[in-house]
């Protein structure tokens, strides 16, 4: 019996993971920089038996039909799984692998980290220093808000947003309330309030959002979202970013579509 076909679609994978894959396995890898097209994985896909899907493209049934039908397993690097057909897989036997919670505790600290960069303006205090504007005598020149005291709102209270909850006590805020399809148990370690999203978009001091992007959640910042909330709060992303379409700032570490790096791609603009 000759050795199981896996595809690999983005050549980005390190080497040493590939060696790893051919001592066992009849590895192809996609070549094409930095991400292949959805027709150059459609024409190298047919006949695998494994795939490791490393692409924004989407996992349809056209795609698993041009697989065909040795595919027994398709497994995904990211934790969120929005582009994969998950129901489609289970219909066909084909097992499914994602990671949750490898990146909690980093996507967590990256959220922590944006909130105290906005609070304290620090990417328009780095460009008044870089272009040589500086003004010491104007004393409120670049003050932010404190996050000590401040109300937080979390939305998505699963492993990312605890951890963010987590690193947010030692600053002494408020208040940490989140939202959510129900509470969570765990909020009580965190002194957490759940509550409605309305009443956390115009409670809150900053706003994290930290959930699955899905047709629920899907858009839910629109104008109608930023109008309730305060003129001067601050909107982190640290989730997908279709979720999100007049702040004081807004801070994305995400792109519509999430490319498949460790180190987040970060927005930083005042609006």
């Amino acid at each position: 019996m000759g050795k199981l076909r896996v595809l690999v679609t983005n050549s980005g994978l390190q080497q040493v993971a590939i060696e790893m894959l051919k001592e066992r396995y009849d590895v192809d890898v996609c070549p094409e920089l930095p991400f292949p097209s959805r027709q150059q994985i459609l024409q190298r896909i047919s006949g695998s038996d494994a795939v490791l899907w490393f692409s924004k493209e989407k996992v349809d049934s056209e795609m698993l039909d041009k697989a065909g039908p040795n595919l027994k397993v398709l497994a995904t690097m990211s934790a969120g799984y929005d582009h994969i057909d998950v129901k489609e897989l289970k219909k066909r036997g084909i097992k499914f692998g994602n990671t949750p919670n490898v990146l909690n505790a980093a996507v967590a600290e990256v959220a922590v980290l944006l909130c105290l960069a906005t609070a304290r303006r620090l990417h328009e205090g780095r460009i008044t220093i870089e272009n040589n504007t500086w003004v010491p005598h104007q004393l409120k020149n670049l003050i932010g808000q404190d996050i000590q005291g401040s109300t937080v709102g979390i939305v998505g209270f699963g492993g990312i947003g605890q951890a963010i909850a987590k690193r947010l006590i030692p600053f002494e805020v408020g208040q940490i309330i989140y939202s959510g399809h129900s509470p969570k148990l765990q909020a009580k370690e965190y002194g957490a309030e759940f509550v409605p999203f309305d009443q956390l978009l115009r409670q809150s001091d900053f706003v994290i959002v930290a959930c699955p992007l899905t047709e629920e959640t899907r858009e839910m910042f629109d104008e109608e979202a930023f109008n309730k909330m305060k003129p001067n709060a601050v909107l982190v992303n640290v989730a997908r970013g279709g979720k999100a379409l007049t702040l004081w700032s807004c801070v994305l570490n995400t792109k519509m579509w999430l490319p498949n790096y460790i180190l987040p791609v970060i927005l930083y603009k005042r609006l």
